[in-house]
């Protein structure tokens, strides 16, 4: 906007649902890209600024929630984030950002050294022109014996001359890597994570509980005296579940120890709860245990997010889709998932989490664990002016981003 130009001024009146929180009905206005009042609708006939604000209509019954965060999201329509082709990210970007995830990183996949770096030096520019929050790296460091879609052959213990280069090709931009603990180095790689800005997530792992917890220990201690501005002090789990061994009476193993530290407030778990990685009464029994704030919903989406069945790519994996599925050729892992964030939370909801917690868990919380608490994930003044409106049943309507309404697209 110039010198010249009128700041634009809306007002979206409904149902929100925020931090916690349903209100029954409010007023949000946004003035340019950011929210500019939240209140009751006599408030804002009160407030003097209200007559320079105009009203964007939405359906009766509607609910205005906060834009919708991801942190684990590898691609969609077509695209493939890990393939490092910028041209194919900003397809899937803005997709995504009309499907309601106003707020996404780029999640790349375990390949060979070059091209995760490849990749990572691709996709920083879209970080820094605000498309993208930063990059996730979902390996190499992982189990073998837990790779699930992760390309074997490219694993292997961490390697820090590794991470200070993908640090680097990265421009600043990686904000999450996730490792395997029983790894020989992975104490060194956390702190070596940490002193670079990025958190330490768990995941594809095949450890006992000590060593989970053991390695979470380090995470806490390394985030709380560094003190990152603005960031969690808490690890995350990377989808608490899947690339794990089932939580068993005698062998507890990472599920346990994940969901303990969580409970104590040390983790953050992912949870994938699109209906196919895990079962709703899982989803439900989480939230029961932890509360929302604790958790956070990602969709772990590929390529074929908003597109039909098909073969589709994944890093170096073959994706074969079938029934919204996606499996590697040989049918055996899930490679990721197809749905969006909205599905998610529409997911959880149906299986029946509350829908004040499913949406706190889709936004406020991954909003922090990226270090942007005050920025996105909730409609408080001064957020950013990101809102996603949906109707009766979850169902999109309308996405605002940065103030601007966003037309639909087609993947």
């Amino acid at each position: 906007m110039t010198s010249t130009e009128e700041p634009s001024r809306l007002s979206l009146r409904g149902r929100t649902v925020s931090g916690g929180t349903i209100t029954e009905e409010a007023v949000v206005a946004f003035e340019d890209d950011r929210i500019s009042f939240v209140g009751t609708p006599q408030e804002f006939s009160q407030w003097p600024e209200a007559e320079a604000y105009t009203e964007v209509r939405i359906p009766a019954g509607a609910t205005i929630l906060p834009g919708l965060v991801d942190v684990h999201c590898h691609g969609a329509a077509g695209a493939d984030f890990p393939s490092g082709d910028p041209e194919a990210a900003k397809r899937a970007i803005r997709f995504l950002h009309a499907a309601g995830t106003t707020t996404l990183l780029a999640s790349l996949v375990t390949a060979g050294r070059d091209d995760m770096l490849r990749a990572a030096e691709a996709l920083a520019p879209l970080a820094e022109q605000e498309l993208l929050a930063g990059l996730h790296a979902e390996g190499p460091f992982l189990s073998t014996a837990r790779c699930g879609a992760q390309d074997p052959s490219h694993l292997g213990a961490p390697d820090p001359d590794f991470v200070d280069e993908l640090v680097a090709r990265s421009q600043g931009q990686l904000r999450s890597m996730t490792y395997a603990p029983e790894l020989a180095g992975t104490d060194a790689l956390v702190e070596q994570l940490v002193s670079h800005g990025v958190l330490p997530a768990i995941g594809h792992t095949d450890a006992d509980a000590a060593t989970v917890t053991a390695s979470l220990e380090v995470a806490t201690e390394e985030l709380s005296s560094a003190g990152f501005d603005g960031y969690t002090e808490r690890a995350m789990v990377t989808h608490l579940f899947n690339g794990m061994p089932p939580l068993h009476h005698r062998a507890p193993g990472p599920v346990a120890a994940c969901l303990e530290a969580a409970a104590q407030g040390k983790a953050v778990v992912e949870l994938v709860a699109d209906g196919v990685h895990l079962d709703p009464a899982t989803v439900r029994m989480v939230f029961a245990l932890l509360g929302p704030g604790a958790i956070a919903l990602v969709t772990d989406s590929m390529a074929a997010t908003g597109l039909a069945d098909g073969r589709y790519t994944l890093g170096p994996q073959d994706v074969v889709v079938t029934g919204g599925a996606a499996r590697l050729a040989d049918g055996n892992s899930l490679a990721g998932g197809t749905s969006t964030m909205l599905d998610v939370v529409r997911s959880a909801v149906e299986g029946g989490v509350p829908l004040e917690q499913a949406v706190h868990s889709a936004t406020s919380v991954p909003a922090e664990l990226v270090g942007l608490a005050d920025e996105v994930g909730a409609l408080d003044v001064g957020f950013s002016a990101d809102a996603v409106i949906v109707d009766r049943h979850l169902r999109l309507v309308s996405v605002f981003r940065d103030g601007r309404q966003l037309e639909p697209v087609r993947a």
